[in-house]
């Protein structure tokens, strides 16, 4: 995904820089004729394309890159208090377009991947009533299919002779409180009613049990065999239904306010095209994956006709629920983030536009929700805002109460070409931020050096300082932030 956008990025700015610079063509003197006027064109300072935001007040060669400073000249695109004037024709050549800012209900776009596990909540437990020897077994196999009622196992448990003959003894008797007393005695040694009953009709000792399945499900645990002697209360079985199942959710950290428990979920499988399975969120699961950086939640799956199966892969994605409330949204390819803070191009009117903060919420469906910093109606650039950010200087065009004292951040991608002591070479790609190309150039390291190779793929931020040049504040690598 990051891949993508910053695809999107830099085919942008080379597409803006390139009408950016007919529109600059355009505007300027033909030669000949206008030599004199050219001449007298007044020069407002001199810059670094690359670091627009640091003036100078002569030519010469820039501090941070090897390349001449470039004039920034009074005709060029006339500053105005509080942001920059931009002609029609630039406008026109810089591809610029305006949207309104207003308010819609913004559905959560929400979708993840889940993969199907036992409900645990459903699993039978089939232990041995008392000791014996399993006489017969069955089911022979786990995962093996049973149904309400089928035969597990037979037991023979000689212990339970000699209870059973003192009751049948006691009971001839007549004696109703001692009858009473010696059948519960068999109760509590574990005999099921159905044993009792048996031995009351038949007048006989019975010490052989059948155990069967109380619900329909397959074999989840298998622990013992035939012939094999068995304690009391040992577990024989194991079984899980598939109806419910559970379903784990991974889902990414900038989607954690999504999810809810109780939210209802909806789930497709490439098993069963176009069937749609239908759950609620149970919990919201409170660990983070250390390895994928990822939250889970489980999912309560209705599965009726026990078509998912455990280890099956689904795409889960949130029902239509209640109508949300409408709230404040802009485009999202009007938002510049640079990393300290976000902002956008606002167009005042009569070619006037003006850097403005804001604080952004949610985004879905190519929209992003506005928390504060814009109303209703106010026009946003949404095409040629990162040139005219970076080529107009508009960092240095904003009030002096809106200038944050933390040094701004920019991130890139990049390869790792070397490492010295207090810097690394990285060959990175572009930052449209600060209208830069792919380049290979060092970075300061501030820290001791981490942990990393030559020829690593790397992730990376980092600030402009007019003593150090490029700082790097963070490297990423291999999934671990080194600092």
């Amino acid at each position: 995904m990051k891949k993508t956008v910053i695809a999107i990025l830099i085919a942008a700015g080379l597409a803006g820089a390139a009408g950016y610079s007919i529109g600059r063509w355009h505007d300027m003197p033909a030669p000949g004729a206008d030599n004199a006027a050219t001449a007298e064109r007044k020069v407002l300072y001199w810059y670094d394309p690359m670091v627009p935001g640091q003036r100078f007040d002569k030519p010469g060669k820039s501090p941070f890159m090897d390349m001449p400073l470039v004039a920034r000249y009074a005709d060029e695109g006339k500053e105005v208090e509080d942001g920059v004037a931009v002609s029609p024709r630039q406008q026109q050549n810089l591809g610029m377009t305006t949207a309104k800012v207003e308010k819609r209900v913004l559905a959560s776009a929400f979708s993840a991947f889940a993969t199907v596990t036992t409900d645990e909540r459903g699993i039978q437990t089939v232990p041995s009533p008392a000791s014996g020897v399993v006489e017969k077994l069955f089911v022979r196999a786990p995962q093996q299919w049973v149904q309400k009622g089928e035969p597990l196992a037979r037991l023979w448990i000689p212990q339970w002779t000699a209870a059973q003959q003192e009751y049948l003894a006691v009971r001839q008797l007549g004696d109703g409180a001692l009858t009473r007393a010696a059948r519960d005695r068999l109760a509590l040694q574990f005999m099921p009613e159905s044993i009792i009953q048996l031995v009351e009709r038949s007048g006989k000792p019975q010490t052989r049990l059948t155990l069967r399945a109380e619900q329909a499900g397959y074999v989840v645990k298998l622990d013992s065999r035939e012939g094999a002697q068995v304690a009391a209360t040992q577990t024989l079985f194991e079984l899980a239904s598939l109806d419910p199942v559970w379903l784990v959710v991974d889902y990414p950290q900038t989607q954690a306010q999504t999810l809810s428990a109780g939210s209802e979920i909806q789930a497709t499988s490439v098993s069963w095209p176009g069937e749609v399975f239908h759950g609620r969120v149970s919990e919201l699961l409170p660990q983070l994956e250390t390895t994928t950086r990822t939250l889970k939640a489980r999912v309560v799956l209705e599965n009726p006709q026990q078509k998912l199966k455990p280890g099956m892969f689904l795409t889960v994605s949130q029902a239509d629920s209640a109508k949300q409330p409408a709230v404040l949204v802009m485009p999202e390819e009007a938002l510049i983030a640079t990393g300290a803070a976000n902002r956008v191009l606002l167009a005042t009117g009569e070619g006037h536009f003006q850097p403005r903060s804001v604080t952004t919420g949610r985004t879905a469906q190519g929209w992003t929700e506005v928390l504060s910093g814009l109303q209703e109606g106010d026009a946003v650039v949404t095409s040629g805002q990162f040139l005219i950010d970076s080529e107009a200087s508009l960092r240095s065009a904003l009030p002096a109460a809106s200038v944050e004292k933390k040094a701004q951040q920019y991130e890139s991608t990049g390869v790792v070409k070397a490492i010295d002591d207090g810097s690394v070479t990285l060959a990175h790609q572009p930052v449209p931020a600060l209208n830069w190309g792919a380049m290979t150039m060092d970075f300061a390291l501030t820290r001791p050096q981490p942990d990393i190779k030559v020829g690593q793929s790397v992730m990376f931020s980092f600030t402009l300082d007019d003593e150090q040049g490029a700082v790097i504040t963070h490297l990423m690598a291999n999934g671990e932030v080194m600092k």
